[in-house]
């Protein structure tokens, strides 16, 4: 099986997920090849058993060019793609000290289903998603984020 791993990295979490993502599955015999978007051709996307694409969170969306780059991406219907993002942490309202619920933060948090609208509008099939926290602008990642992305590996079907 292949994977092609697509990332917008900014400030180096996005790529650190997806080294720890290609490990993870080198362990189930699976190969993965990670991309930079600003140095991949939407146009002449690689052949894979699946894409998986990343963004970090940008004012709750996936950055712009995360954004253009799934937009251009030459993709046949049918093809299979996960998301895994890297997204800010919430924080703690600084008047009340309380965490937005899962609710409140899906307001302002639309990595993934903005991601999706794009993907789904082509015809693609989703097979997993996930999330790494990020609990700076421009990192650290939060804690136990390995075992996040081990986690959500175990989610990818072993393809033929």
């Amino acid at each position: 099986m292949k994977i092609a791993y697509f990332h917008a990295s900014k400030y180096g979490n996005g790529i650190k997920v997806a080294e720890e993502f290609k490990e993870r599955m080198a362990a189930r015999g699976v190969t993965v090849n990670i991309h930079h978007i600003r140095e991949a051709k939407p146009k002449e996307m690689p052949p894979a058993d699946l894409h998986l694409f990343s963004s970090p969170g940008r004012m709750g969306k996936p950055r712009g060019c995360a954004r253009r780059f799934l937009k251009k991406a030459a993709l046949p219907p049918g093809t299979k793609y996960a998301i895994l993002t890297t997204e800010g942490a919430p924080r703690p309202d600084k008047k009340t000290g309380r965490l937005p619920t899962e609710e409140e933060q899906a307001k302002w948090q639309r990595v993934t289903p903005i991601m999706n609208e794009i993907l789904q509008g082509k015809g693609l099939v989703k097979v997993a998603e996930g999330k790494v926290l990020v609990t700076g602008m421009k990192g650290p990642l939060e804690e136990g984020w390995r075992k996040k992305v081990e986690d959500f590996a175990s989610l990818i079907p072993l393809l033929p």
